[in-house]
């Protein structure tokens, strides 16, 4: 029997009735855990990190009946409980469309108990007006590309054996970014882009393996949390740098982008949430 939190239970890859009116039942959770006992992640995580959500189609009522729009930010802890669905937090955001509600604050308030409640975890959230759209900033990744190696590719599943590093070299501090980053959603199959960012510091790793390694999602099924937790054990476990952070900014879809970072450099603060240009 298929249990209530597991994916195949979700809204997604089914036909919805796109309710109006405020329904925080709408949300769907599913445990983190699902996915970190397959990468052998039990008791203390070896990162910390988030999941930053940019909402794009958020609109109420204020108390006369005229729509209010605004761009919300979800800063989800990558320790909490749960993640939500995508498809069921379009459907809950979507259900503010017809309700009235007094200003702002009242927004926020719902918004931070039904969203804390469904990720399991204290969620910052933050509204950008319309008088404020123009402060949205937009810029790419920092880092040396990978993109630019002319390699052969074969293989379109993620092979950790790809990763290596010269461990007889000095330690360096290093930058990678990858625009070829692309996997697919656990239920439904679609397609999901990304930019991805690799920092690092300790023994050269090697751009071409690592490159073939981000190639390797390409055919690869999982949700977009679960993906940078797996770069980030396969090349933790692989290429044992002493510091690590990997940081991906997915294409939108349904007016959400999910852009999870999971890092363990000790003074590590919470990357830029600059759009790219693909975003």
């Amino acid at each position: 029997m298929t249990a209530p939190s597991a994916p195949s239970s979700s809204p997604l890859g089914k036909p919805s009735v796109y309710s109006a009116q405020y329904d925080p039942s709408l949300l769907f959770s599913i445990p983190r855990q699902y996915k970190r006992d397959e990468l052998g992640l039990n008791g203390t995580l070896p990162f910390f990190g988030m999941d930053i959500w940019n909402a794009y189609e958020l609109s109420w009522l204020n108390m006369r009946g005229k729509p209010q729009v605004a761009i919300a930010r979800f800063m989800v802890p990558a320790d909490s409980p749960c993640i939500i669905e995508s498809k069921s937090l379009k459907l809950y955001l979507n259900s503010f469309n017809q309700t009235k509600l007094g200003g702002t604050e009242a927004l926020l308030e719902l918004l931070q108990i039904d969203l804390s409640t469904g990720f399991g975890a204290p969620v910052q959230i933050t509204l950008t007006a319309p008088d404020t759209f123009a402060t949205v900033n937009m810029s790419e990744l920092n880092g040396l590309s990978l993109d630019r190696l002319d390699i052969e590719v074969e293989e379109y599943l993620p092979d950790a054996n790809l990763l290596t590093a010269n461990h007889d070299e000095a330690p360096i501090e290093e930058q990678l970014v990858s625009h070829l980053l692309k996997s697919n959603c656990l239920v439904t199959g679609q397609p999901d882009w990304a930019s991805v960012q690799i920092h690092y510091v300790g023994a050269p790793i090697d751009h071409e393996g690592l490159l073939r390694y981000i190639i390797g999602f390409r055919e690869h099924h999982e949700f977009h949390e679960q993906c940078v937790e797996r770069i980030f054990i396969d090349i933790l476990r692989q290429c044992k740098p002493q510091k690590l952070a990997v940081y991906a900014r997915y294409t939108r879809r349904g007016g959400l982008d999910i852009n999870p970072w999971r890092s363990n450099f000790s003074t590590g603060k919470p990357p830029s949430n600059a759009r790219s240009a693909r975003q």
